[in-house]
């Protein structure tokens, strides 16, 4: 296994995995013991503050927002997977293949749409399982909290989507790296209350930003068109991690 260079980015990749480990820990306790109270917050309670003070689940919605408004506005110390949208950080190859770039982006369109057919469709089931009252508005929440933890699970350790559809070779160059916030927050959907719709409807303008910067500029997306995200620009190395477990593994199907 490679020794793993703690670059800056990776520093806080890491840490802000321990805390969304901590949250999905936290609301799993209440999950477990107090299901009623988180059915009841997420069906009357989530303005009723006087009454009843400020809750965890408030600060929770507090940080799932501002994590969204950030990715809206994102600032200097993200990753360049998400800062490859603006102008300004595409370092453009002299003389790239433009058709080339036409192929590339007709087949990970043709990916990243496979990866939400199969999404929406995973997720109908819970939706018909909640419609039918067979799990409850805790349930959803609770799986929205896994979904939360699941994402830095993808970035840092493994993603499925990245191996079996996308075959991207990193997040950097992930097509669908800001459509994070829409799939957490999809199960929230099926809730209508503010808690839930706020989530989902803002997490929604994440990946219609995206969108419409990549139909716009798919020259910023390309590692052939953009100097940028080449490995030999690349300064956030959170690929590390992953790439040493995919190398255990080869050696272990040996």
């Amino acid at each position: 296994m490679k020794k793993i260079n703690r670059t800056p980015l990776m520093k806080l990749y890491l840490l802000k995995f321990i805390f969304r480990l901590s949250v999905f820990f936290s609301i799993l306790v209440i999950y477990l013991t107090h299901r009623n109270i988180l059915v009841d917050f997420m069906t009357h309670r989530f303005f009723s503050i006087k009454e009843y003070g400020i809750c965890p689940l408030h600060i929770l919605w507090a940080a799932f927002m501002f994590m969204m408004i950030r990715h809206l506005f994102p600032p200097d110390v993200f990753t360049m997977a998400l800062k490859k949208e603006k102008r300004e950080e595409f370092n453009e190859i002299p003389d790239y293949d433009k058709l080339e770039l036409f192929r590339f982006i007709q087949e990970q369109n043709i990916r990243a749409w496979t990866v939400m057919l199969i999404w929406l469709s995973v997720n109908a089931v819970f939706a018909v399982l909640y419609l039918f009252g067979i799990i409850k508005s805790a349930d959803l929440l609770m799986l929205s909290v896994f979904y939360f933890l699941c994402d830095y699970i993808c970035i840092i350790f493994y993603c499925p989507f990245q191996d079996f559809i996308m075959k991207n070779k990193c997040c950097v160059n992930c097509r669908i790296y800001d459509w994070g916030h829409f799939m957490m927050f999809t199960p929230m959907l099926f809730i209508k209350n503010f808690f839930s719709w706020s989530l989902f409807f803002t997490s929604l303008v994440v990946l219609i930003k995206w969108e419409i910067v990549y139909a716009k500029h798919p020259e910023r997306f390309w590692s052939g068109s953009n100097l940028k995200l080449q490995c030999s620009s690349c300064k956030d190395r959170t690929c590390q991690i992953k790439k040493n477990i995919r190398i255990s593994i080869q050696k272990l199907q040996k």
